[in-house]
């Protein structure tokens, strides 16, 4: 597997995880829950913020070695 190929795939599979947090957090105020779980879907967003940016800037990190404009 290259080594983009497996940033799309740590990506989904990191979006998945944060809707989850999300979906948890968002039960957990509703229903009253303790304040600190409002932290917990924080560390998989600040993964899918570099592995997002990576993924943004590949094509043009393709289209620099190529020569392309």
């Amino acid at each position: 597997m290259t080594r983009s190929r497996s940033f799309r795939q740590a990506h989904r599979w990191l979006a998945m995880t944060f809707t989850v947090t999300v979906v948890i957090v968002t039960a957990s105020g509703a229903l009253g829950g303790p304040e600190w779980v409002s932290y917990i879907s924080l560390p998989p967003l600040a993964v899918l913020l570099v592995t997002g940016l990576y993924l943004f800037a590949l094509p043009y990190r393709a289209r620099s070695r190529t020569g392309a404009t």
